[in-house]
C-alpha cells in the first residue's frame, strides 16, 4: 500500500467557546449517521401553552423560587456589560422582547429553558441586592436620559415602564413526555450562543441531578485527572460525569436500550433526580467509584489521562469524552496497586491501539453515540485494562 492509500487518523478538533478552547474534543457525526429520532412524535403529546406575564410578575417569580433561573449555570454569567445595558434599554424603548421558553413541573414550578441570559440581566439589574445592579453604559438611544443611572436611580416612569413590560411565554406542561421536551427544547435553541446538549439537560434537570454532578466533578480527584476541568463554562465536566453514571448505572449493554447518546443521558438524568430509582446509599457508592476512577486514570495515564495519545505523539490533545466514559468505567473495577504494577503495559498497548486501530480511532472521534462503536471501544479498552494479568 503506497503512503496516499494509507488510512489517516481522524483530524483532532477542540470545542471552543467565545474564540477560547474549552478543553474537549469536538464530536463530530458522520454524514450518513441518523437521525436520534427515529419516528416522529405524537402531535398530542406536544402540550406548549402560551401565557402572558408582566416583568414585574416574572420578577417576583423568581424571587420566591416559583420560576427558575437553573441554578449554578455560567452560560447567565457570558454577556457583556454592554450587552446587559442595551437590553434593558430595549425594554426602555417598549421593543417587544422575543418569545420566551420556561418549563413547568407537577409541582407547578417553572424553569426558564430559553431566554435565560435576558431574565438574568433584567433581573440583575432591576433586584440586583446589595450589588446594587449594575449601571447602564454604551447606550445607543436613551444616552442623555438614563446613562450611567443604575434601576434605583431611574425616575418613577421608567422604572414602571420596566416593571409593566408584558413578555410572550411557551409553558412547556409536565405532561409532556421527557423526550419530547428535550426534543422541543433543541428546536428552539437557535439563539446567538446555543445551548449544548448538557445545557439543556441542565436547565431540565431538578436540583438532586444538579447536586450530584457538581458534587462529582467538585472532587479533587476528577480535577487532578482532568487538568482541573470542574466548573467547565459549556458544562462539559457534568456531561462527562454523567456520561460515567450512565454506563456505571445501565452499563455498555444497557445503552443499546436507548442507542442514542442524548436519550441514554436524558433517561439516566431523570433517573439520578428519582430517589426511588437511586437512592441516597446508591448515589454514595456511584461518587465513591467516580472518584476510584479519577485517581486510577492519573496514576496509570498521568497528564495524558482521557486524551488521544497515539505512539510518537508528544503533545497534550483535549480531553475526549469517550476516552473517558470508556477508561473511566473500565479502571472504576481495578485496585490502584494491581493497575501500578501493570500500568506501563497498559499504556503501551493503549498508546498502540490509538495509533494503528483505526476502527477503534472512528469508535472515539466520529458518531460516537454508534451502539457498534460504544460496544467495540469498551470491549478494545477492557482488554488493555487485563493485559498482564
Amino acid at each position: 500500500m503506497t503512503t496516499s492509500d494509507t488510512p489517516q487518523p481522524p483530524e483532532i478538533t477542540e470545542e471552543h467557546f467565545l474564540d477560547t478552547g474549552t478543553g474537549v474534543e469536538a464530536e463530530t457525526e458522520a454524514e450518513d449517521t441518523p437521525p436520534e429520532i427515529d419516528r416522529p412524535w405524537n402531535p398530542e403529546q406536544i402540550r406548549v401553552n402560551t401565557k402572558q406575564f408582566s416583568l414585574r410578575n416574572a420578577l417576583d417569580m423568581i424571587d420566591d423560587g416559583s420560576l427558575q433561573l437553573a441554578p449554578d449555570f455560567q452560560r447567565g454569567l457570558v454577556w457583556k456589560l454592554a450587552q446587559k445595558s442595551r437590553l434593558i434599554e430595549s425594554v426602555l424603548l417598549q421593543i417587544p422582547l422575543p418569545a420566551f421558553y420556561f418549563a413547568e413541573d407537577t409541582d407547578g414550578l417553572m424553569r426558564v429553558v430559553d431566554g435565560l441570559q435576558r431574565l438574568s440581566t433584567i433581573h440583575d439589574f432591576v433586584r440586583g441586592g446589595e450589588a446594587r445592579g449594575f449601571a447602564l453604559k454604551r447606550l445607543e438611544y436613551l444616552q442623555g436620559a438614563v446613562e450611567g443611572k443604575r434601576f434605583e436611580d431611574l425616575p418613577a416612569p421608567w422604572k414602571r415602564r420596566i416593571y409593566n413590560t408584558q413578555i410572550v411565554t411557551n409553558v412547556i406542561d409536565p405532561t409532556t413526555p421527557p423526550d419530547v421536551m428535550y426534543d422541543i427544547f433543541k428546536r428552539i435553541n437557535t439563539g446567538g450562543t446555543p445551548l449544548n446538549a448538557q445545557e439543556i439537560r441542565h436547565c431540565m434537570s431538578k436540583d438532586r441531578s444538579r447536586t450530584i454532578l457538581r458534587e462529582m466533578t467538585s472532587t479533587a480527584e476528577f480535577n487532578a485527572a482532568t487538568n482541573n476541568m470542574g466548573g467547565h463554562i459549556r458544562m462539559n465536566d457534568r456531561e462527562m460525569a454523567l456520561r460515567f453514571a450512565a454506563f456505571w448505572l445501565m452499563g455498555a449493554d444497557g445503552y443499546a436500550k436507548y442507542a442514542a447518546m442524548d436519550r441514554f443521558l436524558q433517561r439516566t438524568t431523570a433517573m439520578l433526580d428519582n430517589r426511588e430509582e437511586v437512592t441516597d446509599a446508591r448515589v454514595k457508592d456511584l461518587v465513591a467509584a467516580f472518584r476510584k476512577a479519577m485517581v486510577n486514570a492519573r496514576l496509570v495515564f498521568g497528564d495524558q489521562a482521557f486524551r488521544k495519545w497515539p505512539q510518537e505523539s508528544s503533545g497534550r490533545n483535549p480531553i475526549n469524552r469517550a476516552l473517558f466514559e470508556t477508561w473511566s468505567i473500565t479502571l472504576a473495577e481495578y485496585e490502584a496497586a494491581d493497575l501500578e504494577r501493570r500500568r506501563e503495559e497498559i499504556v503501551e498497548r493503549a498508546r498502540e491501539l490509538m495509533t494503528v486501530d483505526y476502527r477503534y480511532l472512528e469508535a472515539i472521534t466520529s458518531s460516537t453515540g454508534d451502539v457498534r462503536r460504544v460496544m467495540y471501544r469498551f470491549e478494545a479498552i477492557a482488554r488493555i485494562a487485563e493485559v498482564g494479568t
